[in-house]
């Protein structure tokens, strides 16, 4: 098949391009800049030429998004744009990667991917949308980010189910390889685990004496969190767990 790969340079979506190109497909790689081997150049934030990446894709992998930047503008109006812009007659499957609980946490960019996801039931096009739950290497990231000095503080009681991007990338490119479901499927990892979980065996691997606090946070989100809306509640699971990730 012709498959097109938005954020074809991402995190995700280089790994499913890679694995669609094994798996004897014909990729290419859209980005603002469209560069790399198989890169073709389309921006979703202006629609400049997205016509032109889309020509001829029998599926669409929609990998794309901008959570630091203006999910509306690059997320919604982005993929509004995608549909314009894409040959019906031709597309066979759009797959959009989404994240589990977009429709149950309220957070500013979980209610935009819903959003998109929207754009694209209304659309009429063959579509999955693919909800995935947070990456092992993004957690690293987040804890990273959240060390002061010795002292990891974590949200008291939130849950995750990180899931290993290379796993989710094999997924999805089988997602992607098969027939539209029409409505949401789930992917997630392997073992529910707390925030503070998931520091503690962060800490022990990468930054050992560093100490594990867990805090209280009030708000909705963080109730939500405490009560599952960012596990998955069906579809497979992948098999490496977090402690795992951390021992490679």
């Amino acid at each position: 098949m012709d498959v097109l790969v938005t954020g074809g340079t991402g995190r995700l979506g280089r790994r499913v391009a890679a694995q669609l190109q094994d798996g004897g497909h014909r990729v290419r790689q859209m980005s603002r800049r469209g560069t790399g081997p198989g890169g073709v150049r389309g921006d979703l934030a202006t629609g400049r030429d997205l016509r032109h990446a889309l020509a001829g894709a029998e599926v669409v992998v929609h990998a794309a998004s901008d959570p630091r930047g203006d999910p509306w503008q690059a997320d919604v109006a982005g993929t509004r744009r995608l549909v314009q812009a894409v040959g019906r007659d031709r597309l066979r499957h759009l797959v959009y990667v989404s994240i589990v609980g977009v429709d149950r946490v309220p957070y500013g960019y979980y209610r935009a991917k819903f959003a998109a996801e929207q754009v694209l039931l209304a659309s009429g096009l063959p579509v999955t949308l693919l909800r995935i739950t947070q990456f092992h290497d993004f957690v690293d990231e987040l804890l990273a980010t959240a060390r002061r000095g010795p002292v990891l503080p974590v949200p008291m009681g939130w849950r995750v189910q990180p899931v290993d991007v290379d796993e989710a990338a094999v997924h999805t490119a089988q997602v992607a390889a098969g027939l539209p479901a029409g409505d949401v499927v789930e992917y997630g990892g392997p073992q529910e685990l707390t925030a503070a979980d998931a520091a503690r065996a962060w800490v022990a691997a990468r930054e050992p004496g560093t100490r594990v606090v867990a805090t209280p946070v009030p708000g909705r989100l963080s109730a939500a969190v405490r009560d599952g809306a960012a596990l998955p509640t069906r579809g497979p699971r992948g098999r490496r767990t977090y402690a795992e990730h951390l021992r490679s």
